[in-house]
């Protein structure tokens, strides 16, 4: 695999596609384990982002290391940590294609709430609440685990609770960081850290870096008020993706 152009072909795309969503852009990493796909299992390739994934954090966190905001990751991670424990247990009983469904559809509705509903999310600063907290942190922690797609939840809690852009994006940074190093003690369990796994990820760790701090550069430079309407709508189109690819998954006949 490590000589095989294929799989840089697809594996070189999907760490950028990382890089900039930990940059700051959340959302665009949707494809990257499904490309990642084409040419290792979707479990393979997961384990070979892990350790890739980890080290971006830690790059997004040291950029915004004075931005991120306490009290949002004290009222997420409990949930967030649940959620990982649920699905230790029950990833191997549960499908992957209703919880892409149940995503999707949540982030589509958050989406359409804040655009058209009485009250913009986008437009006021919403307070903190324990309950919605515990409710999305647990999905965060739970749809991270199970099909890689913690952003929409956490999107769905911190997007109206944001008082700047640099403050979702750090404490975005620092939450999934966190989670991030939650999950590798279950990967280990899965046996999936091999030393062949672990030579892949190093061999991509130089363009998930540039990648990184290239997404890192355009969030600094975006508008305030652009910034948001990006990240609205990127979380639109991956709840999109989602509700398209779990309803197909589970409704329509296999071809």
């Amino acid at each position: 695999m490590l000589t095989e152009p294929m799989f840089y072909a697809v594996a070189l795309p999907a760490v950028c596609l990382y890089g900039l969503s930990k940059g700051g852009f959340a959302g665009v990493s949707l494809l990257a384990v499904p490309l990642m796909s084409l040419v290792i299992s979707p479990v393979q390739a997961a384990a070979v982002l892990l350790p890739v994934l980890v080290v971006q954090d830690a790059v997004t966190v040291y950029a915004y290391r004075k931005s991120w905001d306490a009290t949002t990751l004290k009222v997420l991670l409990p949930g967030a940590l649940l959620g990982i424990g649920l699905g230790t247990l029950t990833a191997a009983f549960v499908t992957p294609d209703a919880i892409r469904l149940a995503v999707g559809l949540l982030a589509i509705a958050f989406c359409l709430n804040a655009w058209f509903g009485r009250q913009a999310a986008a437009l006021e600063v919403q307070p903190h609440a324990i309950v919605p907290a515990t409710v999305l942190g647990t999905l965060a922690g739970y749809s991270s685990f199970v099909i890689h797609a913690g952003g929409v939840p956490f999107n769905m809690y911190t997007l109206p609770r944001s008082a700047s852009r640099e403050v979702f994006v750090a404490t975005g940074g620092v939450f999934f960081a966190l989670v991030n190093v939650i999950k590798i003690p279950p990967f280990f369990g899965l046996g999936q850290f091999s030393i062949a796994n672990l030579i892949l990820s190093a061999t991509l760790l130089p363009v998930a870096i540039a990648a990184n701090l290239a997404g890192i550069w355009l969030v600094r430079r975006l508008p305030t008020a652009l910034f948001y309407k990006v990240i609205y709508g990127l979380t639109f189109l991956v709840g999109l993706k989602l509700a398209s690819d779990g309803g197909s998954a589970l409704f329509l006949p296999p071809k």
